[in-house]
């Protein structure tokens, strides 16, 4: 359990490293942008 909650974290601090975005999570932007 430990392991997947690093590897999404690792994966959404990939998505959401840009303060551009206004740290809203990738779901949230793409619905935003479309």
């Amino acid at each position: 359990r430990v392991g997947i909650f690093e590897y999404i974290e690792v994966f959404y601090n990939r998505k959401r490293r840009h303060s551009a975005l206004g740290y809203v999570s990738p779901v949230e932007y793409e619905q935003m942008a479309s």
